[in-house]
């Protein structure tokens, strides 16, 4: 997740960094296809977490590793391995799985910096041998010989192909050489950014007097300086309670400026080599732009067609922002007492005046949730709702895991109780942690060798409990968590996540809006006897609040998608002086000093040229919605969406996906009506 200007939540989601892992900078799943028919017996107990003493256990662990992954990438281009390609490649991508990825996971979640720093190292090196992987003319030529024996292998060929030539194994000698250069200058880039955002120390400091307003479980605790001033950081469960409830404009405006100011110039001047690095990439292909580049292997096809899209959004939003602003403008003016159209309305006023009005016009309060939502019971109630919908349960084991916070469950199917994968959560905030909501797939399912998946599912989460934005971040993670875990495909590259970037946040975003279904919330009583209900007139006024600023919300998204896009055009301009002529061009203009793009994450990982991505997946994510319009609880349509999309992960198309689940061809209808409302 990343705030902004508005208090709407931006989810960053470790699948995508996974996704752009296996198809441009060539890491973690290489695993793809094989044996048509072939089934082993699945692995039946649960996955154990590697422990890592110190950095030092972490290098000797990725230089096993490489040793093993480089001798079996010369057994497959000399043909001398015991079966097919596909099977051979998986089987290199399986001993991925089970030492690199976790060891990649840990460089955002060990509290160790030397473990931290060691796993980094290692994603480097790793990297390298990606590029020099999918470089090998020798394994392409063993690929492009390959004749597929059914539509998954046919497929996953013109997939593993496709890596194959956008990581330059056609092109002449030089530039093939450059292309894996400029590959692994980029991983060493987004490591960078990440880690300035993730090590950012900034401390604001306030008065007792400044921080009125803000409930006292977000500040009384923290350390304070010499001068008895109160010391807050930037992760979420501090920054958003401050600029949505302090009623000092001083004290929200340095919050605000501070968050806007992570990552610094450094990290702008990284963006800026970024974008010239992927231009670059792109050129030695003949391609322009970077989102030329990389759109063509998307469900959107070419820039053409998102420019429609979000032109089409665009016009379902109408004046809606302008009115928005208006509100929130009046409501500042009522406050101080001032006329509305002489009262300006500052960035960091927005949040704040947004919950005011929904306080005063719908009496909701977020903060009033907490006591509803209990972190485990609404791990239980997510639990259940899995159980109900997707026949599955998820039973507690212990681990030594990387934190105390760390819990492990074992996933089952209901009805046999056969495992069918590990799912790791950590939920809490804490120093050097990553600092959004994130679901990082481990381990990818396979048929073939019985290998389960596995993921880590990754918040920071107030421990008081949480508000309704958050249970409904909880289930949109839960839905990143489910695509790994109930995937059951043939090979592990194809498990899950694995999937095109503009269809990733769909079974995601699918899932927020059980939330607000009382028919579903009532499941957190079946798990918590202790938690109170939330009152049906509460709800409603959630429910209603939902509908209130979505200008706001959706322009902005807006914003971002198309800054993204301008970001990687052919001209790969300065990221700084972009954002600041985009965004002088909204209502509220640009506010010197910030820079946005700087904490900008999507960009500078997984969603570059791709931000478009959360808008179009929501799209389809509405689509998918209408076949549980009747009952938002019907098990027998779980159980189809589970075996249809959950469980099918890379090995269709998604389109096909889809019309197969609602029997019908996709439909962005259902996507519009809802953004009327």
């Amino acid at each position: 997740m990343i705030a902004d200007t508005y208090p709407f939540p931006i989810r960053m989601n470790a699948s995508v960094l996974a996704f752009l892992s296996r198809l441009l900078r060539l890491s973690s799943c290489v695993a793809l296809f094989g044996v048509s028919g072939w089934s082993a017996a699945a692995d039946t107990a649960p996955y154990v977490f590697p422990s890592y003493r110190d950095g030092a256990a972490v290098k000797a662990r990725c230089d096993r590793t490489l040793r093993e992954i480089e001798a079996q990438a010369r057994r497959i281009a000399a043909g001398r391995g015991p079966d097919g390609v596909l099977v051979e490649i998986d089987r290199l991508g399986q001993t991925v799985d089970d030492s690199m990825s976790p060891v990649f996971f840990l460089a955002n979640v060990h509290p160790d910096k030397p473990v931290r720093d060691a796993a980094e190292a290692c994603e480097l090196r790793y990297q390298a041998f990606t590029s020099r992987l999918y470089q090998n003319p020798r394994i392409y030529r063993r690929l492009q010989a390959l004749q597929p024996v059914d539509a998954i292998d046919r497929q996953m060929r013109a997939d593993l192909l496709a890596s194959f030539e956008d990581a330059g194994v056609g092109l002449p000698a030089a530039k093939r050489d450059r292309a894996r250069a400029l590959n692994d200058e980029l991983g060493r880039l987004s490591q960078d950014f990440e880690r300035r955002l993730r090590e950012d120390k900034t401390r604001v400091a306030f008065t007792d007097s400044e921080l009125d307003g803000v409930p006292a479980s977000v500040w009384s605790t923290a350390p304070r300086d010499a001068q008895g001033r109160v010391l807050l950081g930037l992760d979420y469960p501090t920054y958003s309670p401050v600029v949505e409830n302090a009623r000092s404009p001083g004290a929200r405006e340095r919050m605000w400026r501070a968050f806007q100011a992570r990552g610094g110039q450094a990290n702008l001047k990284t963006l800026a080599r970024l974008g010239e690095k992927r231009r670059s990439y792109a050129r030695l292909f003949g391609v322009e732009s970077y989102a030329d580049f990389t759109l063509r292997r998307r469900m959107a096809l070419n820039v053409g067609n998102v420019q429609a899209f979000l032109g089409e959004v665009k016009g379902e939003l109408g004046e809606r922002e302008e009115r928005d602003l208006s509100e929130l403008r009046a409501a500042k003016a009522a406050e101080l007492k001032t006329a509305p159209d002489t009262t300006p309305l500052k960035r960091w006023d927005v949040g704040y005046y947004l919950e005011r009005v929904k306080r005063e016009r719908l009496a909701l309060d977020q903060e009033s949730f907490r006591r509803y939502f209990p972190p485990q019971a609404s791990v239980d109630f997510v639990f259940a709702l899995a159980g109900r919908l997707f026949g599955v349960g998820f039973e507690p084991v212990p681990q030594s895991l990387w934190h105390p916070d760390a819990k492990a469950y074992v996933v089952v199917d209901a009805a046999s109780r056969t495992p069918l994968a590990t799912l790791y959560l950590d939920l809490y905030p804490r120093a050097d942690k990553y600092g959004h909501a994130a679901v990082w797939p481990l381990r990818g399912s396979s048929t073939w060798s019985g290998q389960l998946p596995t993921a880590a599912l990754v918040t920071n989460f107030d421990r008081q409990g949480l508000t309704i934005d958050e249970l409904e971040t909880l289930l949109h993670e839960f839905g990143h968590a489910l695509h790994v875990t109930l995937s059951h495909t043939r090979y592990a590259a194809q498990a899950g996540t694995a999937v095109k970037l503009d269809f990733v946040e769909a079974p995601s975003q699918m899932l927020e809006e059980w939330v607000y279904d009382a028919q579903v919330l009532a499941l957190f009583q079946q798990v918590c006897a202790s938690c109170e209900p939330v009152p049906a007139d509460l709800l409603a006024r959630a429910v209603q609040s939902r509908s209130f600023a979505k200008g706001l919300q959706f322009a902005r998204q807006h914003l971002y998608a198309n800054y993204d896009l301008a970001l990687h055009d052919k001209d790969a301009p300065d990221p700084m002086a972009l954002w600041a002529r985009m965004e002088s061009a909204t209502p509220l203009g640009y506010e010197p000093g910030s820079l946005f793009p700087a904490g900008f994450s999507h960009v500078a990982g997984g969603y570059g040229a791709g931000y478009y991505a959360y808008l179009w997946s929501l799209a389809i994510a509405q689509d998918l919605r209408t076949a549980f319009a009747a009952d938002p609880l019907d098990p027998a349509v779980g159980r189809r969406y589970r075996e249809t999309v959950l469980a099918n992960g890379g090995q269709a198309p998604p389109a096909e996906l889809v019309a197969r689940f609602l029997g019908r061809a996709p439909s962005n209808a259902a996507f519009f009506e809802w953004l009327e409302r």
